[in-house]
């Protein structure tokens, strides 16, 4: 495996954790203006580049059935998260008072736990699932399901009819009256995943960057994220989030990690990265009820309630990954021939 993939997940996954706990902090000290740290929503779109990328690599030069890709992306992804819905849709019932992004609602529900997109019954002007985060789960089984459909193709024809699968798409949501279905599928945050397939296929034929300019492709593309968070909206995010999340990943690709010093701390956040973004909501809101009913003064402390966000959610990652995932060898990093 590459183990600069695992560094990237970590990273993406504490990303949107700062970002949460950033909101978090904002109801939890009204007096704090944090929107001038409001960082981190970028993290996504760092996890659908990587997502393409790995489909692909994972799947090029492979027999694999539609079926066997979807057993596998399943049983991935929907336990933890049905499991988090699930206990989310409790709460929401028998003490809604604690969380406030989150009602209960059967329809709203039901079209969670099957990853369609579905007005939130707490904020019907947005459209995300009981689990807030889970919204990325929605188009990632999607991406996945088109992913499979073009399996059987061959691997010279795949890349081409998924972008016109994905042009007709957006297309036709454009057209069609708007729902729910045509206002989700009809943004093109999804061409994330169809740049990371891209990327896979250069990386499987060898077409990486130099290392000086892997290097500056990495760090220039970390730094566009940044200004380009602040300064443009979520609307331009597959542009101008979307852009600087592909330097990032061609450069990290590019570059031969295996020869540098593992991070085994990085390399195991990233295997538990998805557990990390599943939880860490439940975390902040733990953090915020304690803050509200202890009223403990330091959890109102922006720089340590910061922290402690972070450090909590990786911990309550790391021990729900390893409850939900069965034991198996450990991967080996890749590296060269001596």
């Amino acid at each position: 495996m590459l183990v600069q993939l695992q560094y990237l997940r970590a990273v993406a996954a504490l990303m949107v954790v700062y970002f949460h706990a950033i909101l978090q902090l904002a109801k939890v000290n009204p007096a704090v203006d944090a929107t001038a740290f409001l960082y981190g929503e970028t993290g996504v779109d760092i996890f659908f580049v990587l997502s393409g990328f790995v489909m692909w690599l994972t799947t090029s030069g492979r027999a694999m059935s539609p079926i066997d890709f979807a057993r596998r992306r399943i049983r991935r992804i929907v336990p933890l998260y049905w499991l988090a819905t699930l206990f989310s849709a409790v709460v929401a019932l028998v003490a809604p008072s604690l969380l406030k992004s989150t009602v209960f609602d059967l329809p709203h529900l039901i079209a969670s736990l099957f990853f369609l997109p579905w007005a939130n019954a707490a904020d019907p002007s947005t459209i995300a699932p009981v689990v807030v985060p889970g919204w990325t789960l929605n188009y990632e089984m999607f991406f996945y399901f088109v992913f499979a459909l073009l399996l059987p193709l061959s691997e010279a024809r795949r890349i081409p009819a998924m972008f016109a699968v994905f042009a007709v798409i957006l297309i036709a949501c454009r057209l069609l009256p708007q729902t729910a279905g045509t206002r989700f599928y009809g943004e093109p945050i999804m061409l994330e995943f169809l740049a990371g397939v891209v990327l896979g296929w250069l990386y499987g034929q060898k077409v990486l960057l130099p290392k000086r300019w892997a290097w500056a492709a990495l760090a220039t593309g970390f730094a566009f994220l940044l200004v380009n968070e602040a300064l443009m909206p979520p609307e331009s995010r597959f542009y101008a989030w979307g852009i600087p999340a592909i330097f990032i990943v061609y450069g990290a690709v590019s570059i031969d990690f295996p020869r540098l010093p593992v991070l085994g701390w990085l390399n195991y956040l990233g295997d538990c990265s998805y557990s990390i973004y599943i939880t860490h909501a439940f975390t902040l809101a733990f953090l915020r009820v304690a803050s509200d009913r202890l009223q403990i003064d330091i959890l109102q402390q922006p720089v340590f309630f910061v922290i402690l966000s972070l450090v909590l959610s990786s911990i309550g990652g790391a021990i729900v990954h390893e409850i939900t995932t069965p034991r198996r060898k450990a991967a080996i990093v890749s590296r060269p021939p001596a």
